[in-house]
């Protein structure tokens, strides 16, 4: 009805405005009559009109027809994102990409990863060059609402550190007065250094690189007495140096640092894929299902939710746009969130992290996944 109101009075008000425009007596002193017809239309509907945003469906449709996923990765980080020997794309960020790739094909291969610098990934991701980042990127404000993007549920919790020489006897932040430190820029982490010292009232010079080879190539040849970045980048990054031994990270966490993809602003859908991607993973986790017991559990589970989460009911896949199998396929192919950090940061590779705050909600930590029904 509000409806039907709305588009009368837009019709009074047409007419009106016609009839004063022709409603004066022409020269010749004849008459103008201006004649308008009305017409009603009563619009009914038993349900919410939903208007889907711009650019809805739009990615998943692109990424079908180009047959890959176009991931914008680290190439630097062992451990995250970074070339093996064997000159394949290795990390946990990388791996994030191969379980979205087998959640929309149902083959973890078809990704490009395509390397960006800390200071292009944010245009690379706005631009369509890739079709999402997964660069241990850093959730903020400024980032969720002036970058075009929308960060996706934290896939690494962590914290800016510092680490120095073993032999510097520098042990806490204020040791480091009048000293340089050297840091990447077009990072949280160069913005976190400042504030930190400036609270602290400490002075220091910062020396400030390109990306992360050079930031710590130039700590190793002492051309400053620290460098800083998240916790997890200085524990991969001191396993590459000549002698990780000869280095600590201090025993202080100068900021929040939640990590995850990111995906481009106005494609929901997209948005909801990437999200439930990484909810998979922990969902899988929570119940135990694996990359090696999966097939046993599809076909043995009686669990509502375990049920859902592998397609055996309520169509979730479609939900999302996806086959029923996607998250079966992710697991399958790639692993839970267990799996895939034992596999980058575990206690038998040279970056081992403990899990910490990494961990499932049920043993302490902040991992959390919202139900799968």
């Amino acid at each position: 009805m509000r409806k039907t109101l709305w588009f009368m009075s837009m019709l009074i008000v047409v007419s009106l405005a016609l009839a004063a425009c022709g409603g004066g007596a022409p020269s010749g002193g004849g008459e103008t009559v201006t004649v308008v017809e009305t017409v009603i239309v009563e619009v009914t509907s038993s349900a919410p009109v939903v208007v889907a945003p711009t650019g809805f469906g739009v990615t998943l449709e692109a990424v079908k027809a180009r047959g890959n996923l176009i991931c914008g990765v680290n190439s630097q980080v062992p451990g995250f994102g970074y070339i093996d020997a064997n000159g394949d794309f290795s990390g946990f960020d990388v791996d994030y990409c191969r379980a979205l790739a087998a959640a929309i094909f149902g083959d973890a291969s078809k990704v490009e990863f395509r390397p960006v610098t800390a200071a292009e990934r944010f245009t690379a991701l706005q631009s369509g060059e890739i079709d999402i980042l997964s660069r241990n990127t850093t959730w903020s404000l400024v980032r969720d609402t002036e970058l075009g993007g929308n960060f996706v549920h934290t896939t690494f919790y962590d914290g800016q550190g510092m680490m120095v020489p073993a032999d510097s006897g520098i042990t806490t932040l204020a040791d480091l007065a009048g000293g340089t430190i050297c840091v990447q820029t077009g990072t949280t982490t160069e913005l976190n250094l400042a504030d930190v010292m400036a609270a602290e009232g400490i002075s220091y010079t910062p020396a400030v690189f390109e990306d992360a080879d050079s930031t710590f190539a130039a700590y190793a040849e002492n051309r400053c007495d620290a460098v800083t970045t998240d916790k997890s980048g200085l524990v991969s990054r001191r396993t590459v140096l000549a002698d990780p031994s000869a280095h600590v990270i201090l025993d202080v966490t100068m900021s929040r640092e939640p990590l995850g993809p990111m995906v481009r602003h106005g494609d929901d859908q997209w948005f909801d894929i990437a999200q439930w991607t990484v909810f998979a993973m922990i969902v899988g986790e929570e119940f135990g299902i694996t990359s090696a017991n999966v097939d046993s559990i599809k076909t043995s589970a009686t669990a509502p939710e375990v049920l859902r989460l592998l397609g055996n009911e309520g169509d979730m896949g479609l939900k999302l746009g996806l086959d029923n199998d996607w998250a079966y396929n992710i697991i399958k192919l790639v692993g839970n969130y267990e799996e895939v950090y034992n596999r980058n940061l575990g206690p038998d590779t040279p970056t081992y992290i403990p899990r910490g705050l990494n961990s499932l909600y049920t043993d302490g930590g902040l991992l959390y996944a919202p139900p799968v029904r």
